[in-house]
């Protein structure tokens, strides 16, 4: 019997599904359904916005007493463990038996339990009709530290987006040399450098470049931040992110718009757009082609609707 290596939970608010699936795509190459996946491939889930958990199998058996035997043949022995019971899809378990069989994997692992501050978290979970026992790696949302960044701009992306667009670009390939074409106070530098991938930024205002280095600092991150026209940077990247200013809150028009999209086409293969307005016929121009599109609402307010477009150069 073959079984995936990890099973991963998410958490999401339904304006971000779009995105959430989008993002899976490029992390596990395929998506994430009723907030659950399983995978081969291994994340950490605090380089997603999305994923809550992962559950890292280290037995399983379609009998449950079975399965039992084999973990007390682990002869696992540790102090300050706690055993969860993960409910996925499909799991018809009630409350109480679900009770007893965590007490029959806490007495199958020696040492003392410690429910509150566990050192490390077990789990058992049934999935397609097989006991799974393994470990439970939980977000413990440290990212969300960016929220009281020094510098804020009122207009910028919140922190999920930015995470999503990271990986996105990356392909969840950490080695790729990203670019953030409009870094702004650097709300995606600092989701990027969080997760150890290689960002840089500009942005041709000298203030906001200013204010998005002393973000980058205030968290001991290191990352390069020019002060510069996008069309005077000659370095070459794996992928761009492109959050566009927006024609409410910005001066920029539809010149400086296609000026920063055709500049940043110049120096990369692939970029990710988010934008407010429909730019397909700009992306198009550029000799660029759409491979993937979601948007993404922002909470509360249903009219104010982001839209995200990952492009490739036409071969």
């Amino acid at each position: 019997m073959q079984i995936n290596k990890y099973i991963y939970s998410f958490s999401y608010e339904n304006p971000q599904s779009e995105l959430c699936k989008l993002e899976s795509r490029y992390f596990f190459n395929k998506e994430e359904k009723n907030k659950q996946l399983v995978s081969n491939i291994k994340v950490a889930p605090s380089n997603s916005p999305f994923i809550k958990s992962r559950f890292d199998i280290i037995l399983f058996s379609e009998d449950y007493d079975t399965l039992i035997k084999d973990i007390k043949k682990e002869s696992i022995c540790i102090d300050g463990f706690k055993v969860e019971y993960l409910v996925l899809n499909g799991d018809i378990t009630e409350y109480k038996e679900r009770l007893n069989k965590l007490k029959d994997i806490g007495w199958s692992i020696e040492g003392i339990p410690n429910y509150y501050n566990p050192i490390k978290t077990y789990a058992l979970c049934y999935y397609e009709d097989v006991w799974c026992f393994g470990i439970l790696i939980k977000d413990r949302f440290a990212w969300h530290q960016h929220k009281q960044k020094p510098h804020s701009y009122s207009n910028s992306i919140n922190i999920s987006i930015a995470k999503a667009l990271v990986n996105i670009a990356a392909k969840a390939n950490k080695e790729n040399k990203l670019l953030d074409a409009c870094c702004g106070v650097g709300t995606i530098m600092l989701e990027a450098c969080f997760s150890g991938n290689n960002i840089e930024g500009c942005d041709i205002n000298e203030k906001i470049c200013k204010n998005a280095k002393e973000n980058l600092s205030h968290f001991n991150y290191i990352a390069n931040v020019y002060n510069s026209d996008i069309k005077n940077i000659s370095k070459k990247y794996e992928a761009a992110i492109i959050d566009l200013p927006y024609n409410l809150f910005s001066n920029a028009t539809d010149n400086d718009i296609l000026h920063i999209i055709e500049s940043t086409a110049e120096i990369t293969d692939r970029i990710v757009i988010v934008s407010t307005s429909d730019i397909t016929n700009l992306i198009s121009n550029i000799g660029f082609r759409i491979l993937d599109y979601c948007t993404v609402s922002k909470s509360g307010k249903r009219n104010f609707t982001r839209k995200i477009w990952v492009c490739e150069k036409n071969e």
